[in-house]
């Protein structure tokens, strides 16, 4: 077997983490390995560890996507939010090779952090990702960006300054019955008990992609939230919510007629829901079957 293919699922989930997208991810890991096998063998059996020469090549072209990245996300039609990632027990039915079970869900995977890092440059991103999730030594991070290993240790704590959200995450069955309660207040129409539920300060995030309808930009406020999220679901008969895992922690899902339309995935602080992000681009629900 190839020494190589082994390293398959840890570059898909360096480059998820770099890209936030499951698509995007597989395409870099695939370009990196046409570049492997486009050197000749003799060049091959000269490097050393060929999973630190993919990872650099792969983290090289996320770095290259990241900058096209900012020009393309400017033409986004509304909000531009990460894949949602369902749990590999239930991804795809279908039960096809997909990168997306090879994804390990951990907190570096979670929405409100992948959206964090979504402020940052893409060298500080880089950094940041290899460093902090992964590991690396700057010495092999500075290969990467082509800069000194100083200057990386700065980019990385420049970007770790951007991680304003420094509370621990809420273990995951607390979170699960907040989203429970959000679930059952939606199902029965009771805005109070969705304000209730709510963080008065709360933020609602969509992204249709100018491919399914939503709201273009942020619903801020937990009492207009609310209200949006009663007035959805007088428009949507026959439309079923779902308690499913999102990127790693409780989230909902809703579907109509066997098809997934939505992914919620939230943020919970003190009992409360403060972020809600919701992707409902059917580009980036493949992924749910």
């Amino acid at each position: 077997m190839d020494e190589t293919a082994g390293e398959r699922r840890q570059l898909i989930n360096v480059a998820y983490r770099l890209l936030g997208s499951v698509t995007e991810a597989e395409d870099a890991v695939q370009d990196a390995y046409a570049r492997w096998y486009g050197l000749p063998r003799s060049r091959r059996e000269e490097i050393r560890s060929p999973g630190a020469w993919l990872t650099t090549v792969t983290s090289r072209i996320c770095l290259d996507l990241l900058g096209s990245a900012r020009a393309r996300r400017e033409r986004y039609v509304g909000a531009w939010l990460p894949e949602p990632l369902p749990d590999r027990t239930e991804w795809d039915p279908a039960g096809r090779a997909d990168p997306a079970d090879q994804i390990v869900l951990d907190e570096s995977v979670a929405t409100a952090f992948l959206v964090v890092l979504e402020s940052m440059t893409p060298a500080e991103r880089v950094a940041f990702v290899l460093h902090e999730v992964f590991r690396y030594p700057f010495a092999e991070i500075a290969g990467v960006l082509d800069r000194t290993p100083a200057a990386c240790k700065q980019l990385a704590s420049s970007a770790r300054r951007r991680v304003t959200v420094a509370r621990a995450p809420v273990p995951a069955a607390g979170q699960a019955d907040v989203v429970r309660h959000v679930k059952k207040a939606w199902e029965s129409r009771d805005i109070a008990a969705l304000v209730a539920v709510l963080n008065p300060a709360a933020v609602m995030t969509a992204d249709g992609g100018g491919m399914a309808g939503t709201a273009l930009h942020p619903v801020e406020g937990g009492a207009r939230i609310a209200r949006y999220l009663v007035a959805i679901a007088d428009r949507a008969p026959g439309l079923e919510l779902l308690e499913r895992t999102v990127n790693g922690v409780p989230g909902l899902v809703a579907r109509r007629a066997g098809v997934v339309e939505t992914v919620a995935s939230f943020d919970v602080a003190d009992g409360r829901v403060t972020r809600i992000w919701v992707v409902r681009n059917p580009e980036k629900l493949r992924p749910w079957g």
